[in-house]
C-alpha cells in the first residue's frame, strides 16, 4: 500500500488519524469504566482505577483535569447539545452507522430521498451491486443491502 517514499507523508497522515481515533475511543472506554466500577461520576473518584497501558501519574492528571469546572461546563454544553440535536447523532440508530446509512445522510438531500447529483446515485449502484455480488443474497447478516426496486 504505502512501498514508495513519496507515499510515506500520506502514510503519516493516515496513521495519526487512525491513532487518534482509537486513543480517543480508549480514553473513553477507561473513563466509562472506572465511572461504572466506582459507581460516581467524580472523576476524582477514578483515580486508582485507570487503564493498565497508562501510567498512573498521566491517569490521575486527566482525573483531575475531567473534575476541573471549565472541562465539565464543556462536558455537560456538549451532553446538551446532543440531546438538543438527535438527528446528528449516531447514537440515535443504537449502532455505528453501516457505510450505506453515512453516505446516505451526506448524500441525500433534506427532506427527501433524493440524492445530491447522478454522480452519487451512480456510487450507491455500484456498491450495491458489488456488495450483492461480493457476498450471497439470502446472508442474514448481510440483509442491509438495499437492491435496486426494492424498499
Amino acid at each position: 500500500m504505502f512501498t514508495r517514499p513519496e507515499d510515506l507523508p500520506r502514510a503519516r497522515v493516515v496513521w495519526e488519524s487512525t491513532a487518534q481515533t482509537n486513543f480517543r475511543k480508549s480514553m473513553w472506554e477507561a473513563r466509562d469504566k472506572a465511572a461504572k466500577t466506582t459507581g460516581s461520576l467524580d472523576p476524582t473518584g477514578w483515580m486508582d482505577y485507570g487503564p493498565m497501558w497508562m501510567r498512573r501519574d498521566y491517569w490521575e492528571s486527566l482525573c483531575h483535569r475531567w473534575a476541573t469546572g471549565p472541562w465539565q461546563e464543556r462536558s455537560q454544553a456538549a451532553k446538551r447539545n446532543r440531546a438538543a440535536h438527535l438527528e446528528k447523532n449516531r447514537h440515535e440508530l443504537e449502532h455505528a452507522p453501516t457505510f450505506r446509512e453515512l453516505f446516505d445522510r451526506t448524500h441525500k438531500r433534506k427532506g427527501t430521498d433524493d440524492y445530491v447529483s447522478e454522480s452519487t446515485s451512480t456510487i450507491v449502484e455500484t456498491y450495491d451491486r458489488t456488495m450483492a455480488d461480493r457476498y450471497v443474497e439470502d446472508t442474514p447478516s448481510h440483509s442491509w443491502i438495499r437492491r435496486p426496486g426494492s424498499t
